[in-house]
């Protein structure tokens, strides 16, 4: 039997909004293979992870530009056309957290690995953000999942006992990190395995 559930912390990215620098660059270059070395070289995962733990855009594309000069307009628009990189929002995981916080039983939350420079600007587009009782940005406290640092900030910005708290991440390193703070998990892969779990308790 689970334990009892009193507040929920959902991710973001990959869970409720659907990014990916693809929407983006698929615009800019006409040959896929282009893109995905571009992707994979250039304006890469680790390198757009650094703008999620602090770092500003204006440095990190100025980094790039001195290494691949070539392809100054290319690493510009990952920044000035930032907002081409999000789809939207996944409306069945909208519908499950608007059910969610109808409902009243749990407090909502969410901890997003997001650049503090870049979340204002889909936070004010999607009125389902005011469900959310806080939201902890990575990019505004220099700390990313999976630190755990970042974790017991969460516990203790929340005031939340990580036993009593289902955390909903699609990436799985997280999922173990939450874990071993304490945390009911789920390694999301759609808005019903949320229903699922939470009918079970």
């Amino acid at each position: 039997m689970k334990k009892k559930i009193d507040n929920i912390i959902f991710d973001l990215g990959g869970v409720l909004m659907d990014w990916d620098p693809r929407y983006l660059y698929r615009k800019i270059f006409d040959d896929t293979e282009k893109m995905e070395w571009f992707l994979a070289n250039v304006c890469t995962s680790d390198w757009n992870e650094q703008q999620d733990a602090g770092r500003s855009f204006k440095e990190a594309t100025s980094l790039l530009i001195n290494e691949y000069p070539e392809f100054k307009n290319e690493i510009l628009a990952f920044d000035e056309r930032w907002e081409e990189t999000i789809k939207g929002a996944f409306q069945e995981t909208v519908d499950v957290l608007e059910s969610i916080a109808s409902s009243g039983k749990y407090k909502l939350f969410a901890l997003t690995n997001w650049s503090g420079e870049k979340f204002p600007i889909v936070r004010k587009k999607y009125p389902f953000y005011n469900r959310f009782i806080d939201i902890l940005v990575s990019g505004d406290e220099k700390l990313i999942k999976p630190d755990p640092a970042i974790y017991k900030l969460a516990i203790q910005r929340f005031s939340i006992l990580p036993e009593n708290t289902l955390f909903i991440d699609d990436n799985a390193n997280n999922i173990s990190a939450a874990q071993q703070q304490g945390f009911q998990v789920i390694h999301f892969k759609s808005a019903a395995d949320i229903t699922h779990y939470l009918n079970q308790t």
